[in-house]
């Protein structure tokens, strides 16, 4: 392979590297902060999203992780109203 064969090929690499990351970065457009306490036990967390409901249930889903112990207490720790949530739009 030729010196100009693979500089085109790595200049694609990073065209397509950078094209893909500034579609996945453009659709994120809320971010939200979430805190939840499960049993008696506290947890944050930031996700963003293309719309801030979509972004406050992703934190949420995050903040209850680690915990919720198994499906059923996972869906339940969902359920609950956040101790605080901070949303911004970008």
């Amino acid at each position: 392979m030729t010196t100009r064969r693979k500089l085109l090929t790595a200049g694609m690499v990073v065209a397509f590297f950078l094209l893909l990351l500034y579609n996945t970065l453009s659709a994120q457009k809320a971010e939200c902060n979430v805190c939840v306490e499960f049993h008696n036990r506290r947890n944050c967390a930031t996700a963003s999203h293309a719309s801030e409901e979509e972004a406050a249930k992703s934190a949420q889903t995050t903040a209850c992780g680690p915990l919720a112990n198994g499906m059923n207490e996972s869906i339940a720790c969902g359920r609950i109203p956040p101790t605080s949530r901070v949303c911004r739009t970008r």
